[in-house]
């Protein structure tokens, strides 16, 4: 482990980041250095703004995924360098706001119905039912389903909250029958890993990424679909069900409710509820004025 690696990596244990952050992070600036070939700590201002472009014009990043690698070196120049950042010579950019893809609960059905394994199929339900990120499905132990209570405690969430969410009773019978088809049931996890899922580790966050992408091929549907689609189908579906809002934001793990407030331009009930102005307008029938 090289100086700086160690330097920047004690910097952000000792601020609690999550391991994946960490990793992420680390993994960025590493790629930096390797685009310029030189030492991070002999790169400047010149160099983040041209690495910037790089990302958007070359690579074709996401403004997101840009403002994330500018995050990880904004951390290493300030907290591991302890040098200057000019926010003004290096601004994040403009997001682009997408309103994301909307399945109706039949497509959701086909899509579950057309999982590849039972593994799988379990897998696409839990997504589902509960609106997790991919990250917190595939971290689930079997000890996080509360069957007295009909609640999973999510531990650890995005941004080390936890919070509980339903568990509906066909997710739970659901559940049973995963646990009696599993190969090993001295697990901790829920989602064991490797390809027989028995180890003792929980799978990979792609492994749940792969279950939606084949599902969807499977089933026919000619969109992409990401394990976080569900997680908008389970808020919006909600939403169209009579839920409200200040609900699905506590379900869903959100810090405000503005970041909620996003299924309302989703939701069907709600915007079938809102009269067109047209509607108020008294017109001249058009045969009138033909003749």
């Amino acid at each position: 482990m090289t100086r700086l690696r160690k330097m920047m990596l004690e910097e952000l244990q000792r601020r609690n980041f999550s391991e994946d952050t960490i990793r992420r992070y680390i993994r960025t600036v590493e790629n930096f250095a390797r685009h310029f070939n030189r030492p991070p700590d002999r790169l400047g201002l010149r160099h983040i703004r041209e690495y910037q472009a790089h990302l958007f014009q070359k690579r074709k990043l996401s403004s997101g995924s840009v403002t994330n690698h500018l995050a990880a070196l904004r951390f290493f120049y300030i907290q591991t360098l302890k040098k200057a950042w000019s926010v003004a010579e290096t601004p994040y950019p403009k997001k682009n706001h997408h309103l994301p893809a909307i399945l109706s609960q039949e497509e959701v059905a086909r899509l579950i119905d057309a999982a590849g394994t039972p593994f799988h199929r379990t897998l696409l339900m839990t997504l589902y039912a509960t609106g997790l990120r991919r990250a917190e499905v595939a971290h689930l132990k079997v000890h996080d389903i509360d069957s007295k209570r009909m609640v999973i405690h999510v531990r650890g969430g995005k941004g080390r909250k936890d919070r509980d969410v339903m568990l509906s009773l066909k997710l739970l019978e659901e559940l049973r029958q995963h646990w009696r088809r599993s190969r090993r049931k001295t697990s901790d996890w829920l989602f064991p890993g490797n390809r027989w899922h028995t180890a003792n580790h929980p799978i990979d966050a792609k492994t749940v990424y792969h279950a939606s992408q084949e599902a969807a091929k499977r089933a026919g549907l000619n969109r992409v679909i990401h394990p976080h689609t569900l997680r908008h189908c389970f808020a919006t579906h909600l939403l169209e069900a009579g839920a409200d809002l200040r609900t699905i934001q506590i379900l869903l793990g959100h810090q405000s409710l503005e970041q909620t407030a996003i299924y309302l331009h989703l939701s069907k009930r709600h915007l079938s509820a809102t009269p067109s102005p047209l509607d108020s307008l008294q017109l001249k029938d058009e045969s009138t004025q033909e003749g």
